[in-house]
This record gives structure tokens, sequence and C-alpha cells, in this order.
């Protein structure tokens, strides 16, 4: 090329290129130090939980009057993707997710929005509505957590230790927010017999009244003297359980004592709050999340040392037990991919010396380093992260970035062979190649587009392959057109008299086996052919897969007893599977949950919220083995112990959280139609033999007992069913009367009938009702009692009453291939449903399918932009052709590599995919390219198709070969081993093809043109090698 020759100011300027060689590799060193380590790459969690509780609704009641207006409102929402909903007597707890491309800034200005928007519309809720309000940390996680036990202790004295460690931690550098677990409030209870107030004629409100009238905060304002001010300070408030039963009040005109009516005592509240547990016992945990951008080491290693010095003063019978631990498992994870990430840079090193030698070796050996260097160096100044991804794609660039680098040294060593000196040989390749080196590393960045611009979790979560492959490709031509040619200067030298020009056995077998595909140019093509059909008719054979299971140590067990069953029935279940669990080898320490599921200690957990049934342990095994046996031990046992319960045993996700892999969604208007039909489906489902565990998000009823007052007698005593209701709720629950300030708790003082606990039906239809005259009459003469079943919670889709069934499948079967088996009867049962209702696909399928279709929206830009650089580069239509024509050909190696390895095609495999477009273009462009410069020389189109492909085999094949064994260090890893595969059965299928069928369909072609389409012969030169050429 003529112009500005890049690699000849950098020969002119040899100091100052050294010096920025020098000046890049320290750079690069302490950008490695300093960049940020994580386990996986940060992706936003695009969810906002809005709640609002009103106390006394019926389900209706609260669906009609709260969840449906909230909805309705939060349906204008911009970015909304969906609003899901579940809702139990009460209480509404609302999900706003917002679509996949919400990025960044979008996401905290629509949940400004969603504030802003429910807020204007509060005031359209019933009277009586607490909140709504909202957490939109939904996404936090807290990687950190230390649980505390007590021998000795009660649990207040338990709390306030607990409390002082969260508030000396929190002034640990880089932590964000630390939120207690298993803490359980106390309360004081007031407790008193209706029979004994009725007796004596006082009103349990007049009680009240006098509570809350003693303990008021009011300001008494401020005496001002000539000489200071003075704040007036009323006594009165409470301070203890004394002073309630110190209060008095008159009543029936006699002064009475709380002492005479009432007991006071302390205890913790009933029903219990969440429950937290660590390795079978009692505890409080300190959950501990990282401010954005934190180093998780360095956290792990402070509050470490701060735990050290913490513990030391912890009273005895305290304990500390530290229960998730990010910052080793990060740790161990960066260990383990920096070890990958070396062992591929040996095996392309042992290549290259292999291949090139010791000299050229060497220089393309320096490129490696000063390559990563400028790598890490950027990657700091962008912030990203050492995570899975950005290493994992480390080591795919790694097996990229060498080839350019192996381009420009061969090209030096052909001409230093051909007899130019050292300076012009240096310069050649950015001559002959550098545009065309550019344009394919262009073009390979292009096959990476559709990761980088997919717009979803999933392109969110991968995001950093096409940013440091992306990096990497770029930096890897600097240093080929600048680095290395100054590099050759200073190490290559001439070969010995009667070196040049002797091809070697490799290079001697390659140029017959490429003679004798021209010679039966139409059998080679017809046969590649046929090999590209049947690869795509066997690509139906390769398994599907969205994301495989993690690779940590980690099981998790999910308990969902019947959904009316009280907290203090799933305490009872999980503290007799910690019993069952102590006895079972392999556990390190496990941590369980009564109430709600996991705090979110790992980013893409599937968290389950607090509700009153639901139970889940976190075990922590000693390996990955050791995981598999007891998952599969521990399906056996909840099966056997645990038959009422929905009990599922499963290791963590990788990739966006999905939950139950096989779920279907029944939509529709009428809660018992959604229900009819999905019982149907069920049965469909099931006659998938490998299906497990089949289960409904809610479905059972539950018996409720309803008081019916009799209004007309209620209004002939001066009653209303609120205030029925109101001493139904003060005998049974009791009634939050004030609180008592108790250093930095506020213990609520609630105020009940003393049998509120044990209250029978019988006893409750009599107790008494007290009249505004003073009277008293048994409940029963205003009320009738009678049982109904009901729906304890109902959860909604898009504001339709949505039932989702869930299954798991047996192990070893991808849920992938159920869903596929279940498709057509599935469709079968919704051709028979009337319009109004629908069976959807959710789960796995559901988001394989948007993470799929997110990359599939980006393929046309990829396209267009692989196009415009190859006919930027090439300026013909035919020669683009020719370049278009081989890039499909490396599906014929994907599958064969995946059908072999048994591996998958998940989402990552099909990233890989797509990468190998512009692999398998860059090395077609170069060679067109060769031939070309052959063809411009003089030569007849075989002769130049025999040379390009004679000095082209070495370079691509060394890339081929350096790739495919770079990537041997992560091709047995869970998360990349599908992709590497891919990639290295792809790329050394398409490199193979790129040198006997591209050739042969291009003198197949272009040779006919040149000799009026008659046949053309073996040139003599495919029998000799190409000029300046050996292997």
């Amino acid at each position: 090329m003529s112009g500005f020759n890049l690699s000849a100011w950098a020969i002119r300027n040899r100091s100052l290129v050294l010096f920025l060689m020098i000046g890049v590799v320290l750079a690069g060193a302490v950008a490695f130090l300093k960049l940020g380590r994580a386990e996986d790459p940060a992706f936003t969690i695009r969810t906002m939980v809005v709640q609002a509780q009103w106390p006394g609704a019926t389900l209706d009641e609260t669906l009609q009057q709260v969840t449906e207006r909230l909805e309705r409102t939060l349906q204008e929402v911009p970015n909304l993707d969906t609003l899901r909903s579940y809702t139990v007597p009460g209480t509404t707890v609302i999900f706003v997710d917002l679509v996949g491309n919400t990025h960044g800034r979008a996401v905290s200005d629509t949940w400004y929005e969603v504030r802003k928007t429910v807020s204007d519309m509060r005031h359209t809720l019933p009277p009586g509505v607490l909140g709504p309000g909202f957490n939109d940390d939904f996404g936090d996680t807290f990687g950190i957590i230390y649980g505390f036990t007590a021998d000795g202790f009660t649990h207040r004295e338990l709390r306030d230790t607990v409390e002082d460690v969260r508030s000396r931690l929190l002034l640990v550098p880089d932590v964000s927010k630390i939120e207690l677990l298993g803490e359980q409030d106390e309360r004081v209870y007031v407790d008193f017999s209706l029979e004994t107030l009725a007796g004596l004629g006082v009103e349990p409100g007049a009680l009240v009244a006098a509570l809350q009238a003693q303990n008021a905060v009011r300001p008494a304002g401020v005496l001002r003297t000539g000489k200071e001010a003075l704040s007036l300070q009323v006594s009165g408030a409470f301070a203890s359980e004394q002073d309630i039963l110190d209060v008095n009040f008159v009543a029936g005109g006699r002064m009475l004592r709380l002492r005479d009516l009432a007991e006071v005592r302390r205890d913790l509240a009933d029903p219990p709050q969440p429950l937290f547990r660590v390795n079978g016992e009692p505890a409080i945990g300190l959950a501990i999340a990282m401010r954005p951008g934190g180093d998780i080491l360095a956290l792990g290693r402070n509050v470490s040392a701060a735990m050290a010095r913490i513990g030391a003063g912890l009273p005895m019978g305290i304990e500390a037990h530290l229960v998730a631990d990010q910052a080793r498992t990060v740790d161990e994870a960066i260990s383990d991919f920096i070890t990958s990430l070396w062992q591929a840079v040996v095996i392309v090193l042992i290549v290259s010396f292999i291949a090139l030698g010791l000299r050229a070796g060497t220089v393309v050996a320096i490129t490696i380093p000063l390559t990563l260097a400028i790598v890490f160096a950027v990657m700091d100044l962008l912030g990203i992260d050492l995570q899975r991804i950005s290493l994992g794609a480390l080591i795919i660039a790694l097996a990229l970035l060498v080839d350019d680098a192996m381009t420009t040294v061969d090209a030096m060593t052909r001409r230093l062979a051909a007899g130019d000196r050292k300076e012009v040989a240096a310069v050649y390749a950015y001559k002959a190649l550098a545009m065309a080196m550019l344009s394919g590393t262009l073009v390979t960045i292009a096959g990476f587009v559709p990761i980088g611009f997919a717009q979803s979790s999933a392109g969110e979560y991968t995001f950093s392959i096409f940013a440091v492959v992306g990096i990497a490709l770029i930096a890897s031509w600097l240093v080929a057109t600048v680095f290395a040619p100054v590099l050759g200067m200073m190490l290559l030298r001439p070969p010995k008299p009667g070196q040049d020009g002797k091809p070697g056995a490799v290079l001697r077998l390659y140029r017959r086996v490429l003679g004798e595909a021209i010679r039966f140019r139409r059998l080679t093509i017809a046969t590649t052919l046929g090999l590209f059909a049947a690869a795509i008719l066997a690509l139906g054979l390769v398994p599907r897969q969205f994301f495989p299971p993690s690779d940590r140590v980690e099981l998790l067990v999910d308990l969902r007893l019947p959904q009316n069953a009280s907290i203090h029935a799933t305490r009872a279940a999980v503290e007799r599977f910690d019993a069952l669990l102590g006895k079972e080898p392999g556990v390190a320490r496990w941590s369980s949950y009564a109430g709600r599921g996991a705090i979110r200690f790992y980013l893409p957990l599937n968290v389950q919220l607090a509700n009153p049934f639901i139970g889940q342990a976190v075990i922590v095994t000693t390996d990955v083995a050791t995981r598999d046996r007891l998952q599969s031990r521990l399906e056996t046992l909840l099966a056997e112990e645990f038959p009422d319960a929905v009990a599922r045993v499963y290791p963590l996700e990788l990739g966006p959280p999905v939950g139950w892999p096989l779920q279907y969604r029944v939509v529709g208007p009428d809660p018992s139609e959604v229900r009819e039909i999905a019982m149907t489906l069920a049965q469909v489902v099931a006659t998938f033999p490998e299906t497990r565990r089949i289960n409904f998000d809610w479905m059972e009823t539950a018996r409720k007992l309803r008081v019916r007052i009799d209004q007309d007698e209620a209004r002939r005593l001066g009653l209303s069913s609120a205030a029925v209701a109101g001493m139904l709720n003060a005998a049974v629950s009791g009634s939050a009367v004030t609180p008592i300030r108790d250093g930095i708790y506020l213990i609520d003082v609630l105020a009940r009938d003393a049998r509120g606990q044990t209250l029978s039906v019988e006893t409750l239809r009599s107790l008494p009702v007290s009249l505004p005259n003073g009277r008293s009459v048994p409940l029963n003469q205003l009320a009738s009692f009678g049982y109904a079943q009901d729906l304890p919670l109902v959860w909604r889709r898009g504001r339709q009453p949505t039932l989702t069934l869930q299954a798991d499948v047996a192990p070893g079967t991808l849920p992938e291939s159920a869903i596929e088996a279940l498709a057509p009867r599935i469709a079968d049962l919704s051709a028979t449903l009337s319009p109004e209702y629908r069976i959807e696909v959710g789960g796995i399928a559901e988001e394989s399918a948007k993470s799929r279709a997110s990359v599939f929206a980006v393929i046309p830009l990829m396209l267009l932009l692989v196009l415009t650089v190859l006919m930027v580069q090439l300026r013909s239509f035919q020669r683009l052709a020719m370049v278009l024509s081989v890039v499909p050909l490396g599906l014929i190696g994907v599958v064969l590599a995946l059908l072999a390895s048994g591996q998958p095609l998940g989402f990552v495999a099909i990233l890989g995919v797509l990468a190998l477009v512009g692999m398998i273009a860059k090395n077609a462009v170069i060679l067109i390219e060769q031939i070309e410069a052959e063809r411009a020389a003089g030569q007849a189109v075989p002769d130049a198709v025999i040379d390009a492909c004679g000095s082209r085999f070495r370079p691509i094949m060394l890339t081929a070969a350096s790739t495919v064994l770079g990537l041997i260090p992560i091709a047995f890893t869970v998360f990349w081993g599908a992709m590497a595969f891919a990639i290295m059965g792809g790329l050394l299928v398409a490199s193979l093809l790129t040198l006997i069928f591209l050739p042969t369909l291009y003198v197949a072609w272009f040779g006919s043109r040149e000799t009026g389409r008659r046949p053309v012969p073996v040139p003599p030169s495919a029998m000799r090698p190409p000029r300046n050429a050996r292997s």
C-alpha cells in the first residue's frame, strides 16, 4: 500500500518505540493490580417491588381496591416490560419489571417516575391502606454474611451485641449497607380478660385511651428567663413494664390501676418475623453489601480484619460464624482463571516457538505481554473488572491476538529469506498486509457485535466478551504494526544459505492435497456443500441449554409448605430438616431461613420473598462432586420426610436468574377457570416421563372462619362491623396501643385478651362485646359463624390472574429437551381454550428466547458492518462472494465438536458461533488479498492460487492451532466449555476449508473466466513450493 507506513515510522523512531514498550508494560502491570475483582459481571436487576397493606381486607377487596388500582397506575410507567403481583388478604406485592434495554440512568429515572406516579394516586386508595412502600434495591448483593449464635443469652442481649457489631462494621471502607437477618422485635403484651372488664363495666377502649394519653410525646414549650431558655419536659412516658402497670384511670366512677385488670409482660413478637439459623442453631445474621465500584477482595480483607478485632471482645458464649464469603469465592475463581490464562499463554508460546523457530517465536512471545498490557490499561480506564466473563474473554482473545503478530513475523521471515534487508523486510508486512489485517480485525470484532449490543439481561451479563475481545484485537493490530517490526529488526536473522525455499513435509502434503482438490474441483465443491447440509441436519441432534448450573459448591434447598401454613409450622419443618442435614457427610456449613428465602448473597440468585410458608437452606459442601452426591441424597430424603411440602434441591444458577426450569403460565380472567386449566395442563406435562415435582405457585384453597354480623341487631345495640372487628382483633391478635422507647428500639405495646392465642370457635362465640352503655353481650347474639374455602393468595401478570405450573427434570435431562417434547402437546391443549385464556411458556424457555431474540436483533447490524468492511477492502462483489462462501462452513466443525464433546448449544455457545463469522472471514480476506497480489504480479489464476495458499498456509494453520490449543484451559469449565468447543471445532474446520475449498472455488470461478471457461489443469506450481515459502 502507498502512503504513510506505520511500521516504517516505528523503525525510524526505534528508541521512542522501545520507550513506549516499557511504558506500556508498566502501565499494564499497574492497571492489572488495580483492576477490580468480582465473581460475575455486574448486571442490572430491573425490578422494583411496590408493597401496600390494608389490614382487615379480604382477598377480593385487596385485589379490586388496592392491587388493581396500583397496577392500573403502574401500567403507565415508561420502559415497562411486565407487571407481576401476588395478593393475600390485606397485602399486595407488585413487581415492576423493566424492558431489557433500560440501562443506567434510565432505570433510576424510571424508579423516580414510579414513586411520583404512585404518590400522586395514593389518595384514591381506600382509607386505612398503609403505604405503598417501594424497594428499588432489590438487586443489591450481600456477598459477606456472618451469623451470631448465643449460649446463655437472651435474644435481646444477642441482638444488642449484633447491633453494636453492625455499627462498627459500617465504618469499614467499601461497606455500603448491612442488613440484619432473623432479628425478632419485642412486644409488651397487656393481657386482660374481656369477661373481667365487662364485669367491671370497663370498655377495652378506655384502657387503650389511658395508655395512649400518658405515653404521648407532646411539646411542653420553652420557658425563657432573663438569663436562659429552659425546655420543659413532662414526665409520664413509658420506660418499662412497671410504668404500664402503674397507669390509673377512671371507669364507672372508680379509680383503677392497670395492675388490677391485666398482666403486663415483655416477650418476642408472636407470630415471629422471618427466622435465621446457622448450622442448625437459632442465630442473628449480618449481611454486608459492597458499595458500587468497590473491590470485593479488599472488602473481604477489611471485614475479616475488623471481625478479628470485634470477635476478640465478644462476650463469652456469643460466637460469630462466617456464613457466606464472596471475597474468598472470587479470589479462588480469579486465581483459577488467571492460571488458565497463563496456561493459554504458555500453550500459544510453545506453538509459536515450534512453528516459527526461536527468534521469530521470541518476537511473537514478546508481543503477547505487550498486547495484554494495553488490554489491562484500557480495561482499567473503562472500569471493566476481572471476573468470569472478562477473564474468559481474555483467553479467547489471547488465541486471536497472536494472529497479526504471526502474520507480520512470517512476512518478515519470508522477505529476509528472499534476500531483503531488515529494514525492507520489516516494513513489507505493513505495505502488503496491514490493511488486510486491519480489515480482518474489524471483521472479527464485528462478529462479536451481537454480544456487545444485545438488549437483554443475558446480553448485559456477557457484554465484556465484546469489550475485551475488541480491545485485544485492536491492540494486537497496533502491536503487530508498530512494535513487532522493531522487535523483528532486533531479533530476526536471514536464514542460512541452503535453508530458504525448502518446503517442509507438511507443506508438501498440503500442496498435493490442494492440487488434487483443484483437479477434482467439482467433487471438492459438492462434497463441501454436502457436509454443510449434513451439519444443518445434525444441528437438531445437538442438545440445547440456556446457561449451565454454577460450579460453586453451594446447594440450595427450598421448602414450600401449604400456603395456609403458619410460620410456626415452617419453623418446625426447617428445624427438622436441620436435624437431618446435620447427619449428612460432606457438609462444611449451612444456613437456613424460615418465613423467607436467602438474602441475595449471589447476584444471579432467584430470591424468595418473605412468606410464612417459605423455608430455604443454603448448604456449603466441600466440593462440586460432593455437592452433586448430596443433592441426590437430599432429594430422596425430602420426598420421604416432607411429603406435604414442595421441596426442591438445586445448585446456584449462572446467568440471569430463572428459577424452576419448566414453567408454564395459565392466564385468564376467572381464577376458578384458570385453576381448572392448570390441572389439565399438569396432566399433559406429566406425560413427559422425565418431569419431576410438578407444582403450582398457587392452587389450593384454605379454610376460613367467617363472622357474619346481623346488621339490624348491631345497630340496635349501638355497634358497627368496624367495632366488632376491632374487638376481635384485640382479642385474638392484639391491638397496637403505643410504643415504649427503649434505647434504639421502639417496642410496641399490644393489648389483647389473655386467651387470644388459645381461643377456640366455641369460646369465640361467647366473647363479651362491650356496648356503649357499659353493658356487654355475647358475640353470638349479634353474629353467626361459618367455615368457607377461599384462596390464600392470587398471582397476577399483566393485570390478569396467572397460575404458573412449575416442574423440574430428571438428572441428566436438559430442560430444553422436555420443553421441545411437550410443545406440540401443549399447543393442542391451547387450541381447546376459549380466546380469553391462554398458556404461556416461562422459565428457561422464555428467558432463552428473549436472550436469543436480543442477539439475533443485532445480527443485521453485524452483517452490515462485516459486508461494509469487506467491500471497502476487497472492492469486488465477486471477491466478496468468495469470502462469504466460506464463512458458514464453520458450522460443520461446530456441530462435530459439540456432538463429539456432548456439549449443549447454549446461549454462550451461540455467541461463539457468531464470533466465528469474523474469525473465518479474516483468514479468507487475507488469503484473497494474497491471491490478488500474486495475480497482480503477472501470474495466472492457478499459479497465483497455489503460491498464495502456500504463503498463507503457515499463518492460517498457526492461528488455528494457537486458538484451538489456547482454548484448552477453559474447554472443560462449566461456563465456557460449550463456547470453547464450538470455536475450536468451527475454526479448525473452517481454516482447513479456507485452504482447500476457497482456493478450489476461486480457480473454478476466476480460472474458468480467465480461460473462457475451459477446464483449468493443475499447474506445475502445485508440485513445487511457493515462492520463498517453507514449513
